[in-house]
């Protein structure tokens, strides 16, 4: 068992790092040293780059064409501001932030960050193992089949293939705890699958650009901020909600605008999520990183996390934009049911069409037959079914084939399965990662391999169970791992913004005058940002049932109250300051 306040011992490589940079800094010419020793900022990307993030950005382009570009430039510059944060304290005392958080802060927001981040990387594994095994089914194994068919849905594939994934997958995490040319050959591999994905999605959006399929104009407004977005319908939507009549626009810019609250939401969740928080400042520590690498931090963190994001995300945004956005199909646009009823999308949007007939017909809905609805439904504006549309769910899949046209079957499916893939697949690494060193700080035992070994293995058998998963049980586990996520990721900010003011916990090395100045206006703006989007999520989950009302006022009020008593019983100081 290693002592938890023993001096680690410095490895040759961090101290031949440290000098380069040192060097380099000497000279004025560190772009080539940051180039080289960057790493954790890629593990932010590997991460932040997974399946939530790919829905969100494809919900974003559905509903919003390219109009809501911006909300992802925020919230993963609101992300990168607290990243920042949480690598300046942890580089300039050299300190686990765990440690310091319960000695120096309050215990209880500690353990909550910590557990909080265990569940998260557990239950968020899931998805990712299933994404993986959706894009080989659907996308590259499906390549060249005659009848399109890949994997099949039975439990004996999923199984085959899960526990492929979860093996390459553990055995790539386990490179990261040797020095030398595994560390080296980990950091390539994961460069190498983040550098894939964003060829992927980007060279889709060159061809949309090449064949005249973009509107630029629409593209860079998109980038300016417009909150008004959170309570009526925009992009093309907007002007199709105002043709209509007063009623018929109270109708769908309720649908509409609900659905983009959700979106919002689930887009700048993705950006940064509790795990995230946890991951960055042990994985420098990990390497060795202390003082002089802290403008080294700051460079990992916009060129490996957040240009890769902003890259990936805008460009399914607005591949998703023009593929789905108020578009609909010639068959559902017919007044005739029978013809209506041959669109792909009928099945998807015969609820929302019959809500509004049933709205239309009153207090006759309960006499009136399925048969006479239908066909109201199929006499309604065209502009109507086509803001029903924009409430169907996508997936990258399907994106994927409107875009055979312009890019052919084949290459749609690779360029989509390979992009998709490697999101999943890149995501179950870093989540396995982040739950070793969680189980290292359950422990307290900062260096040990075997704890680290384990959480691994506890986050990759917990996503491989995904087979099993189905219904309320698939439901349930989502539901309860972001609701105290999300209440607790302004919890974590606020942590951090605690912790960049305090002079016990940084000494010398608290900034000043107006350093301190603009550090505590972009750590406000990001906490802010952190509670509005925390509050929104929290009444969005609560109005889904009232269980999932039960569970989350539970878990806030009990947490609560630990923070409370918490402020009362913190850890007593180490004597010796250590890292993992």
């Amino acid at each position: 068992m290693n002592d938890s306040n023993s001096v680690p011992v410095v490895s040759d490589k961090v101290l031949a790092d440290r000098q380069l940079l040192l060097d380099a800094q000497a000279e004025g010419k560190v772009l080539g040293a940051f180039v080289r020793l960057s790493g954790p900022g890629w593990l932010q990307s590997a991460i932040t780059l997974g399946g939530g993030s790919l829905a969100g950005a494809l919900f974003l382009g559905v509903l919003g064409g390219t109009s809501m570009l911006w909300l992802q430039l925020i919230a993963i510059f609101m992300g990168v501001v607290m990243l920042s944060a949480i690598s300046y304290v942890t580089l300039s005392t050299g300190r686990r932030p765990f440690e310091t958080i319960n000695s120096e802060i309050n215990p209880a927001l500690g353990w909550g960050w910590l557990i909080a981040t265990s569940l998260a990387n557990m239950i968020w594994c899931m998805p990712q193992f299933s994404l993986c095994y959706d894009a080989l089914d659907r996308n590259l194994l499906a390549i060249g089949s005659s009848d399109g068919a890949g994997l099949g849905d039975s439990n004996a594939a999923k199984l085959v293939v899960t526990a492929t994934i979860f093996i390459a997958a553990f055995g790539i995490v386990m490179l990261n705890l040797k020095q030398g040319a595994a560390a080296k050959l980990f950091d390539i591999v994961l460069k190498a699958l983040i550098g894939m994905i964003v060829i992927c999605f980007f060279g889709v959006v060159v061809l949309l650009a090449v064949k005249g399929e973009l509107n630029l104009g629409e593209m860079f407004a998109g980038l300016v901020p417009n909150f008004n977005q959170w309570s009526e319908p925009t992009g093309k939507l907007a002007g199709l909600t105002a043709s209509l009549s007063s009623e018929a626009n109270a109708f769908w810019s309720e649908k509409i605008v609900s659905s983009q609250k959700s979106v919002m939401i689930a887009a700048a969740a993705t950006a940064v999520g509790i795990n995230m928080t946890f991951l960055l400042p042990y994985s420098m520590l990990s390497r060795g990183w202390d003082k002089p690498f802290r403008g080294l931090a700051r460079f990992d963190l916009a060129t490996g996390m957040a240009i890769p994001y902003i890259l990936v995300t805008s460009c399914v945004v607005i591949a998703a934009a023009a593929s789905f956005h108020a578009r609909i199909d010639e068959n559902l646009k017919s007044s005739d049911l029978t013809v209506m009823q041959s669109s792909p999308l009928y099945s998807s949007v015969k609820d929302s069409l019959l809500a509004r007939v049933n709205e239309q017909l009153g207090a006759a809905a309960t006499t009136t037959d399925e048969e006479t609805k239908l066909e109201m439904a199929a006499a309604l504006p065209v502009e109507e079914k086509t803001l029903a549309t924009a409430l169907v769910k996508r997936d990258a899949f399907q994106l994927s084939e409107t875009l055979s046209p312009l890019l052919g079957s084949s290459v749609a499916k690779l360029v989509f399965g390979l992009g998709v893939f490697g999101m999943g697949f890149s995501t179950i690494i870093i989540l396995m990662l982040i739950n070793g060193y969680v189980f290292r700080e359950m422990t307290n035992q900062p260096t040990a391999n075997t704890p680290f070994v384990i959480g691994c293995l506890v986050a990759g058998i917990a996503g491989a169970s995904w087979v099993y998963l189905s219904g309320g049980a698939k439901f349930w586990l989502p539901i309860i791992a972001s609701g105290f996520g999300m209440m607790l990721l302004p919890i974590a900010y606020i942590t951090f913004f605690l912790m960049m003011n305090s002079k016990r916990i940084l000494g010398d090395e608290k900034p000043r005058g107006s350093s301190m100045m603009i550090w505590n206006a972009l750590m406000l703006f990001s906490v802010v940002g952190a509670v509005i989007a925390a509050y929104a999520a929290i009444q969005s989950e609560m109005a889904k049932s009232g269980l999932a009302s039960i569970a989350i006022l539970s878990i806030l009020g009990v947490y609560s109250v630990a923070i409370v008593i918490g402020f009362f019983f913190r850890s007593p100081r180490p004597t010796h300051i250590s890292s993992p």
